[in-house]
């Protein structure tokens, strides 16, 4: 058998064709044998437009059934997925869709604006040959095809498979927190090495219903979205993040596992405070995975006061996802770690000189495993930056204990370096989030003409008589004097980027200092 990530929906369709694979809350319930005809006709219609073995086609769509019968078909076909993120300006859905060569966009009609301007641009501006539009809710240009029509024509035969192993399978951007985007290259064998890691470590179960919420473009989405094809589990798929929705699906779905980032799962306890008179989380619920971001400690036992376990994920784009995993017995036991590393991967921390640290020690998280990315789309000094004697340098700072769990600290560039000391915003937030009348915290870091960097703490409020002078004196005797922040601003919103990372750039735009000595 081919190692083709599309063969996956094929073998599971032919084991469990009545099993329902796909569910879209208020629309479409589709079983694994309807989703695979489904990615046959898609792979069949782009087939037809010309498409073919390693040909990149992008995707400009909302999670569901469109995004995912199109990457698994795309798959089959030995076409290259590029997930775009729909929350994109023009002008950077342009450079993506440049910089990939991407033969074909595949959109939603809520886009047609940005992509009759992207359309607009000519073949300098893009390397678009083929526009499909999937909806009507606007009016089809006459440059695009609609998606219903050319899939209903297609066969639901499955397409010769030409790809397999170190074919390219995605190439998926970052989010371009600093500078141009670099996209990510998976192949068929790094993405099927990161379901096969995940199904060896996640406690995931034949007939699991995994509540999908974060966006396809993103590899928390999409690496999962594999993995429950693989073990045979139900997706039931947010068209978009919504708190008191996924608390409502979580019961009417009996939903099993989900996977949400830090921000998402503030945002569902604060939303589910205002039900808890009237709902009761249901026991099915097993775990929610956490990740893209360090989980507050506080965050962590809140859940677990609801009778909920978190389980703090560690991993990348660079890595297909996987890198560690808190496992269900150490959840609790190990509070604020992200775990061990996940089977098929190995996890270092090291030094500048890349020797690994001592137990308690800060260093860099190196990771190595089959499913780390090939490289970055033709971008071979970044690609050789990142990847060294085979070691993905994530550019994360971290500790180990002497169990070898790992707590990540922060990234390299978001540390404060005050008075010769590093200061980890991470560890500053999580006491500033244990005050009761703080509901988000971000931690820059501002000039000082004393210190060199002091902590600034942007904070969102959870009551409106919150002042500085509380959230300072609530530091005090928590942290050491030269952690404390200077500072405190007040914000209606900390600013994220589609994963839901702090995107700390903006924050230090908007409070660029210097410091309040």
């Amino acid at each position: 058998m081919r190692n083709n990530v599309g063969l996956l929906l094929g073998k599971r369709a032919q084991l469990s064709p009545r099993l329902e694979a796909l569910v879209e809350p208020g629309g479409r319930r589709l079983c694994f044998a309807e989703l695979d005809a489904r990615a046959n006709r898609s792979a069949r219609a782009l087939a037809e437009r010309g498409i073919a073995k390693g040909d990149r086609v992008a995707l400009l769509l909302m999670n569901g059934a469109e995004f995912i019968e199109s990457f698994f078909g795309l798959a089959k076909l030995g076409a290259v997925v590029v997930p775009v993120n729909w929350r994109l300006a023009p002008d950077e859905l342009a450079f993506i869709l440049k910089d990939s060569g991407s033969r074909a966009l595949v959109y939603g009609s809520e886009f047609a604006e940005a992509v009759a301007d992207l359309h607009g641009r000519g073949r300098e501006g893009t390397c678009v040959e083929h526009w499909v539009q999937v909806g009507a809710t606007s009016p089809r240009p006459d440059f695009a095809e609609d998606y219903d029509e050319i899939q209903a024509r297609a066969s639901d035969a499955a397409p010769e498979i030409t790809a397999s192993d170190d074919d390219l399978l995605f190439i998926m951007y970052t989010s371009g927190t600093t500078g141009l985007p670099k996209g990510a290259v998976h192949t068929h064998a790094s993405s099927l090495w990161a379901v096969l890691t995940i199904a060896a470590t996640a406690d995931l179960r034949f007939k699991d219903r995994y509540l999908l919420a974060l966006p396809l473009f993103h590899v928390g989405a999409l690496t999962p979205l594999a993995c429950n094809v693989y073990r045979g589990s139900t997706s039931v798929v947010l068209r978009s993040f919504d708190p008191l929705r996924s608390w409502e699906l979580i019961r009417d779905e009996q939903i099993t596992t989900a996977l949400a980032v830090p921000a998402m799962l503030n945002f569902m306890l604060q939303a589910y405070e205002k039900v808890k008179d009237r709902y009761r989380i249901p026991a099915q619920l097993r775990w929610i995975m956490s990740g893209a971001a360090p989980v507050p400690v506080t965050l962590i036992e809140a859940y677990a006061a609801l009778g909920v376990e978190i389980h703090q994920v560690y991993g990348l784009t660079e890595s297909c996802g996987p890198a560690c995993l808190t496992s269900p017995d150490e959840a609790l036991a190990k509070v604020g770690s992200t775990g061990k590393p996940f089977f098929h991967t190995e996890v270092r921390v090291v030094d500048e000189a890349g020797n690994d640290v001592a137990p308690g020690a800060p260093g860099e998280v190196i990771v190595r495993g089959p499913h780390v990315m090939k490289e970055y789309w033709r971008r071979p000094e970044a690609t050789a930056e990142t990847i060294r004697d085979g070691w993905l340098h994530t550019g994360d700072v971290a500790t180990l204990d002497k169990d070898g769990c790992v707590y990540i600290l922060d990234r390299t560039k978001d540390m404060i370096i005050s008075g010769g000391e590093n200061v980890y915003p991470a560890e500053i937030e999580n006491v500033i989030l244990s005050h009761p009348k703080v509901a988000e915290v971000a931690v820059i870091g501002q000039p000082s003409a004393r210190w060199g960097e002091s902590p600034l703490a942007v904070v969102v409020r959870a009551a409106p008589d919150l002042g500085s002078e509380q959230v300072l004196e609530h530091c005090q005797g928590k942290l050491a004097r030269y952690k404390v922040p200077k500072a405190v601003e007040f914000v209606d919103e900390i600013p994220r980027n589609p994963s839901g990372k702090v995107l700390k750039r903006l924050l230090r735009e908007r409070f660029p200092g210097p410091a309040r000595d």
